[in-house]
C-alpha cells in the first residue's frame, strides 16, 4: 500500500506544478459556465419550467459544481500509459514488483485529484460570492455530498484504468477513448442536469455508471436526493465501481497472458 500511496503523492504534486494552466482553466470554465447559466435561465424564465423536477437554485448551483469538477471526468486517459502500450515500455510496467491494476489506478486518482483541486477551490468561491451557488442543503446533504464525491473519484478512475486496460488490444486507444467521452458527457450530468432530460430515458440514464460521477453528489448537495436515498444512490456508485474493477482485473490478466510487445 505504500508504493502506490507514493506513486499518488509523487503524481500529485507534479501535477499542481500547472498552476498557470488550471488559472486558464478557471477562467475558462466561469466564462462557460455564465453562458449555461444564460441558457437554463431562459428555459426557467418559461411558465412551464414551474413543473421541472428541478428548482432553480438546485441547477444554479448544479452548474457551478459541475464546472468545477470538470476535470474528475474520465474523458481524458493518461497520455503516458497509451504510449507505453504503443512504444514497448508497457513490458518495464510488467517488470515492476507492482500489481499493474493497482499502479495504473493509484496514477488515475492522482491525475483527476489534482487538477480538479486547483481549478474547483477558487472557482468555487468566486461562483458562491457573485454567481449563485449556495450551500449545501443541510449538513446531512454537506456529509453525504463528501461521501458520494469520493465514490465519484472511484468510479472516475475504475471506468479510466478500464479505458486504458483495453488498449493492450486496440494499441492506440482512440476508439474506445472516443466512444467513451461521449457517454460521459450526456450521461453524467455535465452537459444538462439528468432529472430534465425526458421521462422515457430515466430508467436507462439511472442504470448506467455515468450518472455517479457528477449527478448523484450534486443532487444530493442540493437536496434534490432526499435523505432516504442517500444509501441506495451512493451504493449505485459502489456498486458500479467494483464491477468495473472486477472486470477491468478479468481483463488484465487475459491481456497480459500472451502479451505482444509493440515496437520490437
Amino acid at each position: 500500500m505504500k508504493a502506490y500511496l507514493a506513486i499518488i503523492s509523487a503524481r500529485f504534486r507534479m501535477l499542481l506544478q500547472y498552476r498557470a494552466a488550471a488559472l486558464a482553466g478557471l477562467g475558462t470554465q466561469v466564462f462557460w459556465g455564465l453562458i449555461r447559466l444564460m441558457i437554463f435561465g431562459a428555459f426557467y424564465a418559461m411558465p412551464s419550467a414551474k413543473s421541472a423536477p428541478m428548482s432553480w437554485p438546485q441547477v444554479v448551483s448544479y452548474i457551478w459544481l459541475g464546472q468545477a469538477t470538470l476535470m474528475l471526468l474520465p474523458m481524458w486517459q493518461d497520455a503516458e500509459v497509451r504510449n507505453m502500450v504503443r512504444d514497448g515500455s508497457v513490458g518495464y510496467e510488467l517488470a515492476r514488483p507492482l500489481d499493474l491494476y493497482s499502479l495504473w489506478f493509484a496514477r488515475s486518482v492522482a491525475s483527476r485529484t489534482a487538477p480538479t483541486l486547483l481549478r474547483s477551490v477558487p472557482l468555487v468561491i468566486v461562483a458562491g460570492l457573485f454567481f449563485g451557488l449556495q450551500f449545501p442543503a443541510s449538513l446531512a446533504a454537506a456529509a453525504g455530498w463528501i461521501l458520494s464525491m469520493f465514490s465519484a473519484l472511484l468510479l472516475s478512475c475504475a471506468i479510466s484504468t478500464f479505458v486504458l486496460i483495453t488498449t493492450l488490444w486496440t494499441v492506440s486507444g482512440r476508439g474506445i477513448t472516443d466512444l467513451t467521452g461521449p457517454c460521459v458527457w450526456i450521461f453524467s450530468g455535465i452537459m444538462l442536469p439528468l432529472p430534465l432530460f425526458p421521462e422515457w430515458m430515466q430508467s436507462l440514464i439511472n442504470f448506467l455508471p455515468f450518472r455517479g460521477l457528477l449527478d448523484i453528489p450534486f443532487r444530493i448537495y442540493t437536496g434534490n436526493i432526499p435523505l432516504n436515498e442517500f444509501a441506495g444512490a451512493i451504493g449505485h456508485q459502489l456498486l458500479w465501481t467494483a464491477a468495473l474493477i472486477l472486470l477491468s482485473r478479468w481483463l488484465l490478466a487475459l491481456g497480459t497472458r500472451k502479451l505482444t510487445i509493440q515496437g520490437g
